[in-house]
């Protein structure tokens, strides 16, 4: 049964496959005024829901491209949008640097942040100027915001730079109303408190209050008068010995920054840069306890 049913299936449409081939013959042999005509009928008729089909399907295809258009631009857009406040960050940034190096003048060179000496160490870092650029150990490396660290060690292009917060770093300060002088030290040497200073050696007697900018004092020929180190946000603990301890908000964290500055020239005697740099601001809140 099912051979026979083969064989009938065959020959109809090969039956099929002939008479339409006639069929479209006999159409073409057909004058123009019988064969328009007659053409028109098959379209409203046998064939308007072939057309329609067709019709449906073109417009699902461009509808499918539109989509696949607008979700390309939506992404794009979302991509931009996830990297615009770091690109406005960092363009403000680099417009600061043109700027403090107009006001310096001189005695510069400009670096970029190029990775860690050591993957275990984020206190140091690489910058991309070395001894061929005038760089020399002990240069003071700054930023629009204030002081950075200091240079360790010098290549030919490289140097190596300790940041305020690397144990051996130390820096004379002073209040920009030069009310107290202290030292400037890291807080300490692990966890979250080793990314705040301190102003170490105040006098017994004296007073600082939350909020007092601090400035390289310019005493030991390393670093210039004037550099903002950071804020004053409270005492650090318990007061011992003959002198206080105060907790210093940095001017810059070193991790926010991409280039900086490195100051290759000793600067005249009783030169201040404070005018230089964009004075840090408290923002602690008042009642609010400094951390520890």
């Amino acid at each position: 049964m099912a051979i026979g049913t083969d064989r009938y299936a065959t020959r109809a449409d090969t039956l099929l496959f002939i008479a339409c081939v006639a069929l479209s013959v006999a159409a073409l042999s057909l004058p123009d005024q019988w064969r328009d005509p007659l053409a028109q009928g098959l379209r409203q008729t046998v064939l308007a829901p072939f057309l329609f089909l067709q019709r449906q399907t073109e417009l699902l295809a461009a509808a499918r491209y539109r989509y696949d258009g607008v979700v390309a631009q939506r992404d794009s857009m979302a991509l931009a949008a996830t990297f615009m406040p770091e690109l406005r960050s960092e363009n403000a940034r680099l417009r600061n640097l043109l700027g403090l190096s107009a006001r310096l003048g001189s005695g510069y060179v400009t670096a970029e942040i190029l990775h860690q000496p050591e993957p275990t160490n984020p206190l140091s870092f690489v910058v991309s100027a070395g001894e061929k650029e005038g760089v020399r150990p002990l240069s003071a490396v700054v930023s629009p915001e204030g002081l950075v660290g200091l240079v360790a060690s010098v290549d030919e292009h490289t140097s190596v730079v300790l940041s305020w917060a690397h144990p051996e770093f130390r820096a004379s300060a002073i209040a920009t109303d030069a009310s107290v002088v202290g030292i400037a030290a890291p807080h300490g040497a692990e966890g979250p408190s080793v990314w705040l200073l301190e102003l170490q050696g105040v006098l017994y007697r004296k007073q600082v209050p939350a909020g007092t900018v601090i400035v390289t004092s310019g005493l030991g020929g390393v670093f210039p008068r004037g550099i903002p180190i950071g804020v004053v946000i409270g005492p650090a603990g318990e007061e011992k010995g003959w002198g206080r301890t105060y907790l210093v908000r940095p001017a810059i964290h070193p991790a926010e920054l991409s280039h900086v500055m490195i100051l290759t020239s000793p600067r005249p005697a009783g030169s201040d840069l404070r005018n230089a740099f964009t004075m840090p601001q408290d923002s602690t809140a008042p009642g609010e306890p400094p951390p520890q």
